[in-house]
């Protein structure tokens, strides 16, 4: 059943990345970037599961916390113009 839904998982990524790819605005791209790597996130917690690995969870944690910042960072360097305004 988890291997189902990774596999699930990894199909609907192939579809945020067209939306990445051909993405009209710069925003629906970074969006669809940052999607790609919430399933990330996701497909490492499944791993750990599916494997038994609990330390996949903290690296799915930290993994997430960067994607988090990075697109909030980029966002903010589109809106600003830069990261110090």
């Amino acid at each position: 059943m988890f291997t189902a839904a990774a596999i699930a998982i990894v199909l609907a990524t192939f579809l945020v990345l067209y939306r990445a790819i051909i993405g009209p605005r710069v925003v629906d791209r970074v969006l669809a970037v940052n999607l790609m790597g919430t399933k990330t996130v996701v497909l490492l917690a499944l791993f750990g599961y599916i494997y038994e690995r609990p330390h996949f969870l903290d690296i799915a944690l930290a993994y997430g916390l960067i994607n988090f910042i990075a697109t909030l960072a980029f966002l903010k360097y589109r809106e600003t113009g830069g990261l110090d305004r």
